[in-house]
């Protein structure tokens, strides 16, 4: 027979499980940024398949842990909406990836480094917002959102910036459209650990 100290000290195995998530989207949004940074932009995609791997055998983890475990540390509902917004993170990230390998002789005069810069940024909040959950602390939470929100907003502004550029006229129909698509799926990655992080925050809203 299983105490329920046992059973409780059971159930902080989804925090584990995810900081394991959080951290796989980081890494893949740390693997991006220095893709992006590099003189010859070479894509290597083995750093971001790796990543998603990661990710997907840790939404796996949390889903059967979910059907096995009798306690939780959090609501249930609250464990999978977190679980699924990290998971879209590292696949936002190597849809870029993916898609800049085949496009990247019409990308080298285009510098996507400073917003994967924000993009790394943003992911490394969200593992510490993560990482905050075992604690169910509010202010510390609070200020990892707000430093999450200034950060999505700092991309807002840049994506104008951008808009600027593909009106300008300097550009052809297909640097326009390239330009456009890339940057636009940068901006829902980032979108995508706002997400996560207002779900985190949320959590420690109802908990605290």
């Amino acid at each position: 027979m299983f105490s329920l100290q046992t059973m409780f000290g059971q159930g902080k195995q989804f925090y584990t499980l995810l900081e394991e998530a959080a951290q796989a989207a980081l890494d893949a949004a740390t693997a991006l940024h220095q893709m992006l940074r590099e003189a010859d932009r070479q894509p290597a995609l083995d750093a971001f398949k790796l990543a998603r791997l990661r990710e997907r055998e840790a939404s796996n983890k949390i889903s059967q842990a979910l059907v096995d475990s009798f306690i939780t540390p959090i609501e249930r509902e609250d464990i999978e909406a977190l679980g699924s917004a990290l998971y879209k993170i590292p696949k936002q990230i190597e849809k870029f990836a993916d898609r800049y390998a085949l496009a990247t002789r019409h990308l080298e005069h285009i510098d996507f480094a400073p917003r994967a810069a924000m993009l790394e940024q943003a992911a490394g909040v969200v593992v510490k917002m993560v990482k905050q959950l075992r604690h169910l602390k509010l202010e510390p939470m609070k200020a990892l959102n707000d430093q999450l929100r200034t950060i999505e907003n700092e991309a807002d502004r840049l994506m104008l910036e951008l808009y600027r550029d593909i009106y300008s006229g300097r550009l052809d129909a297909q640097q326009m459209f390239l330009l456009k698509e890339f940057f636009e799926i940068l901006e829902k990655a980032i979108d995508r650990c706002r997400e996560a992080g207002v779900v985190a925050y949320e959590i420690v809203l109802k908990n605290s």
